[in-house]
């Protein structure tokens, strides 16, 4: 019975093309609604989505607690008392140094806040040096805005191109609308559950995309190996049985590392807990995609298995 894993099946026949046009309308209606409650209202420069300090502007801090270690837990919970909008502690260089970022609330003087955060951390920690505050503009922040949706993009081209290279444009076609089909609705995911989207945000959607077109990539190469050794079958099962064949190992992959993320979301405290719920999201909608968004793109689409046929076996001892 040990290990687990033998309690997998070592082939299954599930028919999955036959699901896809139940999966198509629930995908349809699933990335409007994402779309809807990621962007509207639509008000610069996140929409309807909960804006961190890096796009929306703010006050960062840098101090010193030498020659003793600077206590980030402490000072995360000095700031929470204060009515701050998303303040966040992060060490940087030695262990000694760190920088606060934060909201000023609506109205309040930018000047009287940083006063108030110095004194809170100062309570907290002890003996502290202050750097001067850099405040951070809207229109450096829209700028970041710009440039992570721009990243978001160039990524998702370049899949394109990497999986057109690879396979043929069909399956390139496929790989996209899947990412696309990923990133609408973890955009969406983020704006139900009101994550923070921020930087750190915008690398787990990059690293959601590599997650999914791992497992495309995948599923397409079992798939273009099986096109070529079952010329006379029907093109849906031939997708169904590339599915089949490469499903263990997609599930293994997807709950290992599922399990670590799940522990970094649990102990990694709230800076990574928004990252490692992306992340988790992020795998299970990228492993439904490569099976009910790109592989039937590929069946709607059709594609060329050449005319010649394989040769017949020839009894043994008997010679051409």
């Amino acid at each position: 019975m040990w290990p687990l894993i033998k309690l997998l099946p070592q082939k299954t026949n599930f028919r999955f093309v036959a699901f896809a046009k139940f999966a198509a309308v629930l995908s349809a209606l699933a990335v409007v609604a994402s779309l809807a409650r990621a962007f509207l209202p639509f008000e610069p420069p996140c929409g309807g989505l909960n804006c961190g300090i890096d796009f929306t502007g703010g006050t960062l801090i840098e101090f010193s607690t030498a020659p003793k270690a600077v206590d980030l837990a402490a000072a995360r919970e000095a700031l929470s008392r204060l009515e701050l909008g998303d303040p966040q502690v992060q060490g940087f260089g030695e262990a000694s140094a760190a920088m606060v970022r934060y909201q000023a609330p609506a109205g309040a003087d930018t000047g009287q806040t940083a006063e108030q955060v110095r004194a809170a951390l100062t309570q907290a920690l002890g003996q502290v040096t202050f750097e001067q505050p850099d405040v951070v503009g809207a229109k450096v922040s829209g700028e970041l805005f710009s440039s992570g949706l721009m990243a978001l993009g160039l990524a998702i081209l370049l899949m394109m191109v990497y999986i057109w290279f690879r396979f043929e444009l069909q399956f390139g076609i496929g790989a996209v609308v899947a990412l696309f089909h990923d990133v609408i609705l973890t955009f969406g995911v983020i704006g139900l559950l009101g994550l923070e989207f921020s930087l750190t945000t915008v690398a787990a959607i990059l690293t959601v995309i590599g997650y999914s077109m791992n497992d495309t990539v995948v599923v397409f190469d079992r798939l273009r190996e099986n096109l070529r050794k079952y010329k006379r079958m029907p093109l849906r099962e031939v997708i169904d049985l590339s599915i089949n064949e490469t499903l263990s190992r997609t599930i293994i992959t997807g709950v290992t590392a599922i399990l670590a993320l799940a522990g970094l979301a649990i102990f990694g405290g709230p800076t990574l807990f928004a990252m490692s719920l992306v992340l988790m999201f992020g795998i299970v909608i990228g492993t439904y995609s490569s099976i009910y968004v790109a592989a039937p793109v590929i069946l709607l689409w059709g594609v060329k298995r050449g005319d010649e046929e394989a040769e017949p076996l020839k009894p043994a001892g008997v010679r051409p």
